[in-house]
């Protein structure tokens, strides 16, 4: 882990130590899928994936429309985000992914089983159930990793940071650290829940991601 990371998971650190201990979002129903030519690129994840408090139009999938728009991609976004979901409440809609039989599927979920502090070990399990599914349909898949508030305690942390670099070596995936990386230490671009980015941070996610995503991509 490079000292700029160690540097944000510090900050969050402090962050975590003034306000109250984060609780799940409730799980909301999902968007309606972009209908849009050209092969999918399937978002799937929790709220920082549907938007959780953004007008419509801003959440990260959206912009990744925009940007693979800008620089010529025919390619179209799919949000499969839900607020709230679980590593368990993915591996049960699988389907709603690989029935698109997406070119890509940017994965982002675990945040909710860390904060309710369910089992390292199912969630690992579960995320890799998914990527099984996603790479047998045809897929490259694309893991977006996220960390915890300090206040859940380091072996608890440490055992929940490694799942998703682990999980990336082992099945080859293409790979980004922090979706938040950049945004959740800088109060200016977080929501008043200090959770989710606000719709600035959302562009910043939105470009962090495409660095990531472009190497996968097909003219």
């Amino acid at each position: 882990m490079d000292r700029r990371y160690l540097a944000i998971l510090a900050a969050l650190a402090l962050a975590s130590c003034s306000r109250p201990e984060p609780q799940p979002t409730v799980a909301e129903k999902p968007p309606a899928p972009v209908v849009k030519e050209g092969p999918a690129i399937a978002c799937f994840g929790n709220s920082l994936t549907a938007g959780h408090g953004l007008d419509p139009g801003l959440s990260y999938p959206d912009q990744l429309q925009v940007l693979l728009d800008e620089h010529g991609y025919r390619y179209r976004v799919v949000n499969l985000g839900i607020s709230g979901d679980t590593t368990s409440g993915g591996v049960e809609r699988i389907s709603t992914a690989t029935e698109l039989k997406p070119a890509v599927v940017i994965l982002e979920l675990g945040a909710n089983d860390g904060l309710r502090g369910l089992p390292v070990a199912a969630t690992r399990s579960n995320l890799e159930t998914m990527i099984r599914a996603f790479q047998a349909s045809g897929a490259r898949v694309l893991l977006a990793g996220i960390t915890l508030p300090r206040n859940y305690g380091p072996d608890y942390i440490r055992d929940f940071d490694k799942i998703y670099a682990g999980l990336a070596r082992e099945h080859r995936l293409a790979f980004l650290p922090f979706l938040l990386e950049g945004v959740a230490t800088n109060p200016a671009l977080m929501q008043p829940d200090a959770l989710h980015p606000n719709a600035e941070g959302t562009r910043r996610v939105a470009a962090l991601v495409w660095k990531h995503l472009e190497p996968l991509l097909k003219r």
